[in-house]
C-alpha cells in the first residue's frame, strides 16, 4: 500500500543521510596491513546488521508472531500443517522484507560511495599489473598497497599506480552496489508477482481487504486508548475520590500511609485467575481494598 511505500522511502532516505554523516565523522581507514580489511568490513557489515535487528524489533508483526498464543484458528489449522507453514512463511517474508530496507540501502550506498570497499581490499590488488614496486617482497608490497587509501602516505613515484588502483576498486565497488540494487528490485517485483498469482482474492477484493484491516486496526487502537483510560479512571477515582477533570468536586479522599505504600514500588503484571491480570499496583489495590477512610469536603467558593 501507499503507507508501506512511503514508510520504506522515509527509512531509505534516513539511512542514506545517516550513512553520509557516519562516513564523514567516523570513517578513517587505518592504512595498515591486516587492519584495513577488518576495518572496512566492520563499517560495511556491522551497521547493516544493527539496522536489520532494529528493523525486526520495530515491526509489530515480529512481536505479534513471537507473543502469539495458541488460538482457536491455530487449533483448527493444526491438522493442516501445509497451510500453517505457508502462513508462517508469508509472515516471515513480510517481516524480513520490511526489515531489509535499511540494511540493503546502507550496503548499496556504501558500495556506490566506494570508500569502505577501497579500504578493505586495497592490499589485495595485483599491483604488479601497473608496474609499481616490482622488486620488493610480498610483505612489503602488501604494506605499500595498504597505504593506498591514504594518499599522503604513498611515495611520489607510486602516485600514478595508486590513482589507477583506486579507480579500479571504486569501479568494482560501484558495480557491486548497482548489482545489489538491481537484484533487490527484481526480487521484490517477482515476489509481488508471485504473491498476487497465488492470492485467493481478486484485485478489488484485495484492496477492500487491505482497507478493512487498516480501518479495523485504527478503530481498535482508538477503542484500546479509550477503554484503558476509562478503566484506569475508575481505579484513580476510587483512590483519590474524584475523577480528574471533573467540575464541582464536592469531596476528595485522603489516602492513608499504608495505601500509599501499597501502590508504590515496581509494578509487574500479576495474574489473578486463568483469564485476568492486574496491570499495576493501583489496579491490584482497587480490586482488593474498599475505598473507606478519610474524606475531605471541598468548598465550592474559594
Amino acid at each position: 500500500g501507499k503507507e508501506v511505500v512511503i514508510a520504506n522511502a522515509i527509512i531509505a532516505i534516513l539511512t542514506i543521510g545517516g550513512q553520509q554523516l557516519f562516513s564523514f565523522f567516523t570513517f578513517s581507514c587505518p592504512c595498515h596491513v591486516g587492519q584495513n580489511l577488518i576495518y572496512g568490513l566492520a563499517f560495511l557489515g556491522v551497521p547493516a546488521l544493527i539496522l536489520l535487528v532494529v528493523g525486526y524489533a520495530l515491526n509489530n508483526q515480529t512481536w505479534r508472531l513471537v507473543m502469539g498464543k495458541s488460538s482457536h484458528f491455530e487449533r483448527e489449522m493444526s491438522s493442516n500443517w501445509l497451510l500453517k507453514c505457508k502462513l508462517l512463511c508469508f509472515v516471515l517474508c513480510s517481516i524480513t522484507g520490511r526489515a531489509l530496507v535499511a540494511p540493503v540501502t546502507w550496503l548499496a550506498v556504501t558500495l556506490i560511495n566506494g570508500s569502505y570497499y577501497i579500504c578493505a581490499v586495497s592490499e589485495y590488488v595485483p599491483v604488479h599489473y601497473y608496474g609499481a614496486a616490482p622488486n620488493v617482497s610480498a610483505a612489503e608490497r602488501s604494506r605499500i598497497l595498504a597505504t593506498f587509501p591514504c594518499g599522503q602516505l604513498v611515495p611520489p613515484e607510486l602516485a600514478r599506480a595508486r590513482d589507477e588502483v583506486i579507480l579500479l576498486l571504486r569501479y568494482q565497488s560501484q558495480v557491486a552496489g548497482w548489482l545489489l540494487i538491481a537484484v533487490v528490485v527484481i526480487t521484490v517485483f517477482l515476489s509481488y508477482c508471485l504473491a498476487s498469482c497465488f492470492s485467493p482474492l481478486s484485485f478489488l477484493h484485495f484492496r477492500y481487504w487491505n482497507s478493512y484491516v487498516h480501518n479495523e486496526q485504527e478503530l481498535f487502537d482508538e477503542a484500546t486508548e479509550q477503554h484503558s483510560r476509562l478503566y484506569a479512571m475508575q481505579n484513580v477515582r476510587k483512590f483519590f475520590g474524584f475523577v480528574p477533570g471533573s467540575e464541582n468536586v464536592k469531596e476528595i479522599r485522603i489516602p492513608s500511609l499504608r495505601e500509599w505504600q501499597a501502590i508504590s514500588g515496581l509494578a509487574f503484571l500479576k495474574r489473578v485467575d486463568k483469564e485476568h491480570y492486574d496491570y499495576s499496583l493501583l489496579h491490584d489495590w482497587a480490586l482488593k481494598e474498599r475505598a473507606s477512610g478519610k474524606y475531605l469536603r471541598i468548598d465550592e467558593d474559594p
